[in-house]
């Protein structure tokens, strides 16, 4: 009887116990070298779309989720509680490590902490954290105001101990004061990160090569670059990433930017009295979500056991 993806079997149960957790699955992709292309999710089926694909990791866009679940745009409507149970479908339907979008920590470092170990409850390999004032917005569209130096540390230190106490997610310790107050005040903070022990560091918004090359070479450390079509940094190919001393490439909207490229185009095809061209067939779509494993599932249950 083949496995369900959603109902695991003892056995199956057991090797998960004995297997490595998420963030320790993120550590061991992180020893290694190169630049981790890391496309974002917003959803469950997005989430297993990137796992299929064959990346090994992909990162929940707060941005996108957002968008998806409330269209609403990214500056704090959504509520922590909405992003762990996005997240936590997410983290359900997928075996590689997901980055969480955190936030600011939704509130003070106790706040903070609280919300890392709730992410670490979700299946979350990291969290992210910020530096931005409550509510935030998406980095890209004009941030001009971050929190003071003695909070943003209080922050990361706060996640850190969560981290620590539990064996919880990685932390991701993101700054946004390249906008707000200048590229100076962005590396002192992600340095400070660092010795507080964030795991990985991520300056947002960058405006050229220049910058993130200095970034990279001033702050030693794992960066992250963050990479959106119309944004404020310019989307280089992974390769160069690499030699500008980036281990991973994630790319909050592209998945979200298509689908709804490709949704429009089929609403058009239809309002013309169409069948939209440009779809999977039945047979994937019902593979993909598990239909056939549920079927499976059923028959086993349901046929009488075979008398002894």
């Amino acid at each position: 009887m083949a496995p369900s993806p959603w109902i695991l079997p003892p056995a199956a149960v057991t090797t998960i116990n004995n297997s490595p957790s998420a963030p320790d699955r993120l550590r061991a992709l992180l020893a290694g070298t190169g630049c981790l292309i890391v496309p974002c999710c917003f959803d469950a089926l997005s989430a297993r779309l990137i796992e299929q694909a064959g990346f090994p990791l992909t990162f929940m866009s707060g941005f996108a989720v957002a968008a998806a679940r409330l269209a609403l745009p990214d500056t704090g409507l959504i509520t922590v509680t909405e992003m762990l149970d996005q997240g936590r479908a997410i983290c359900q339907a997928v075996s590689i490590p997901v980055i969480g979008d955190g936030d600011t920590g939704h509130g003070n470092p106790v706040n903070v902490r609280r919300t890392v170990e709730q992410f670490g409850l979700a299946g979350f390999a990291a969290v992210m954290i910020e530096d931005q004032v409550a509510p935030k917005r998406c980095g890209h569209t004009g941030v001009k105001e971050v929190v003071g130096r003695a909070e943003a540390l209080a922050r990361i230190r706060a996640a850190v101990e969560a981290r620590d106490a539990s064996a919880g997610p990685l932390i991701l310790a993101r700054t946004d004061a390249r906008s707000a107050l200048g590229l100076d005040e962005a590396l002192w903070r992600l340095a400070a990160f660092a010795d507080l022990g964030a795991d990985l560091l991520f300056l947002e918004a960058p405006r050229d090569e220049a910058e993130m090359a200095r970034c990279c070479r001033e702050v030693p450390g794992i960066h992250l670059a963050n990479l959106l079509a119309g944004g404020l940094t310019p989307v280089l190919p992974p390769a160069r990433l690499a030699e500008l001393g980036y281990r991973l490439a994630a790319y909050p909207l592209a998945l979200l930017a298509v689908a709804v490229a490709a949704q429009r185009e089929a609403l058009r095809e239809l309002a013309a009295g169409r069948m939209p061209e440009h779809q999977v067939d039945f047979a994937t779509l019902r593979a993909l979500v598990g239909f056939d494993a549920y079927d499976r599932l059923l028959d086993a249950y349901t046929t009488p056991p075979a008398r002894v």
